[in-house]
């Protein structure tokens, strides 16, 4: 414990106290306002498909026909269904998703069956579970830190995190692993500090969580063991062998979904492919540095057509470096001040959960590491440095303009990630949803006409999701055609005639069959017109 900070159980200042409050309403408030604002994207809609049961190659079997059909016969795919049960919800995953453990779906689907399967409903859980995260923050500040004042601090930082806000809005299982992460973290140093069998068997349970919630959780428990190891001077201690024993019974619960992760392989490494995606170098450490500044400040930096050439961009491009220096600052501060015990900790979290994503990248080329949310733990760790160099230069240093000047940085640090929260509330997309952050204007396009049709390529295994989601922000009266190569209809002359206007759906990402194309322009004599929108939405036209 570092003796300059108040003892464990000692309370803040009161006006920490009520900033801290303040905090954790608005926390709560921007996790839950306008929760079905933003797009339902294309990752989203596979939640929804696996919590109701269904398969991509049952769905693609049914709709993807070429035949005419409306937007809620596409949403009867991502509503929970009588002859669907939970063992279809597991078997989904199992087969086609292996990648993605069960325990958030399963739970997201329980909920679903109590309170519907609207968008909001499914981001709820998400939203809900990220407030655990407070808790879990704080107990870990408690048990690493012996400071509730660096707790208090860590939950002040992570209530207006711009990062977990959006995640905790996003129907997929990341904010639940934050919360395992904080909570294995946790229990790890309790029974270290207590060793009882009921210590380090609640550290077991907190193992087999992470893993059935996410399977980078591996490295988690990867990142604990090195820890112990090391504290332990590589010798086999009661501690060393708790921990072993501890872990391995963790991943015996899990060995049954492990099973099927293998079982599977192939499949999981299909649905993974686009990670070895190449990019440069520059580009990979760039996407690196902005996505460290999202835990602290985000204008959407990422989304071109917003914010171009304004003030708020100018103040993010210089942000940005000054965060990076912050944050490098923070963790050379928790290294020189702070027992080994306490240093340790933290740099192994963040070292042994980013290590191995970022070096395959940049030897061999690909973008695991350019997902910020594969980086969780590491983004954790560096909040708990940050926590504790603040906690510590607001409460215990002498020199009282230094102790304003910190005070300053905290109050523009939270203020940053207040003003995030609040514009970020009211947008249709943003950031993280990559592979739609042009679909509100492409929608809006569609929309407008009087008797639209669209053709939409369910080509590829993931392909399905292009549909999906279009499903939740298409009018009722659009009409969709899904094609691919081995299902091309007859087009017949008065194929257009019965519509006002005929879309093509052609993102970047995905492709109409070139068969079909040519039938259109060869055949049919269609004119494509490909350039009528701008290119990025991704939408063409059909004329005659």
């Amino acid at each position: 414990m570092n003796s300059n900070l108040p003892n464990v159980w000692a309370f803040p200042p009161k006006g920490l106290r009520f900033l801290v409050v303040v905090l954790l309403v608005l926390g709560v408030f921007f996790r839950l306002v306008n929760i079905d604002r933003k797009v339902y994207w294309f990752d989203e809609t596979f939640t929804s498909l696996r919590i109701s049961g269904y398969t991509v190659a049952e769905t693609v079997g049914q709709i993807c026909n070429g035949q005419e059909i409306g937007v809620k016969d596409l949403q009867k795919y991502q509503r929970l269904a009588p002859e669907k049960t939970l063992t279809d919800t597991i078997q989904s995953l199992a087969v086609e998703d292996a990648q993605h453990p069960p325990l958030y779906y399963v739970l997201t689907r329980f909920w679903a069956q109590l309170f519907g399967s609207s968008v909001a409903v499914t981001r709820s859980v998400p939203a809900l579970m990220s407030l655990l995260a407070f808790p879990c923050i704080y107990w870990l500040c408690l048990e690493l830190f012996e400071s509730s004042f660096v707790g208090w601090v860590a939950v002040a930082l992570i209530a207006v995190s711009p990062f977990h806000v959006l995640y905790a809005q996003e129907a997929r299982e990341y904010s639940l692993w934050s919360v395992t992460t904080l909570l294995s973290s946790a229990t790890l140093l309790r029974a270290m500090r207590v060793q009882t069998k009921l210590g380090w068997l609640m550290y077991a349970v907190s193992v087999a969580l992470g893993l059935y919630t996410f399977l980078f959780s591996v490295l988690v428990t990867i990142a604990h063991g090195v820890y112990v190891f090391v504290i332990e001077r590589f010798r086999f201690t009661q501690r060393v062998i708790a921990y072993l024993l501890a872990s391995l019974l963790g991943l015996i619960a899990f060995t049954p979904w492990l099973v099927i992760v293998i079982t599977h392989l192939g499949k999981v490494n299909e649905t993974t492919g686009w990670t070895s995606s190449r990019i440069s170098r520059l580009s990979l450490i760039k996407s690196w540095i902005v996505n460290l500044s999202y835990f602290f400040i985000d204008f959407n930096f990422d989304l071109r057509s917003v914010y171009n050439d304004s003030v708020l961009k100018s103040i993010v491009k210089f942000l940005i470096p000054v965060i990076l220096i912050f944050v490098v600052y923070s963790i050379y501060f928790i290294c020189r001040h702070t027992p080994k015990q306490i240093w340790l900790f933290v740099l192994t979290l963040m070292a042994v959960t980013a290590l191995p994503l970022a070096m395959p990248d940049l030897i061999l080329g690909g973008v695991r590491s350019q997902a910020s949310r594969y980086l969780i733990p590491t983004y954790l760790g560096i909040q708990l440095a940050v926590a504790y160099l603040l906690a510590t230069q607001i409460i215990s240093t002498v020199n009282n303009q230094k102790r304003k000047l910190w005070q300053l940085v905290m109050v523009v640090l939270i203020s940053a990630g207040v003003m995030s929260c609040a514009i970020s509330s009211q947008a249709e997309t943003w950031w993280l949803k990559s592979l739609n952050i042009y679909t509100p204007q492409m929608v809006r396009i569609i929309n407008q006409t009087a008797n639209p049709l669209l053709i939409v390529s369910c080509e590829g295994s993931s392909s399905i999701g292009d549909p999906m989601f279009l499903s939740h922000v298409l009018a009722p009266k659009v009409r969709l055609r899904l094609v691919n190569k081995s299902n091309v209809a007859q087009i017949s002359d008065n194929f257009s005639s019965n519509f006002s206007d005929v879309f093509l759906y052609n993102p970047y990402y995905n492709t109409i069959p070139q068969v079909f194309l040519d039938k259109l322009e060869n055949q049919q004599k269609y004119k494509i017109e490909k350039n009528i929108y701008p290119e990025n939405l991704g939408l063409w036209k059909l004329s005659k």
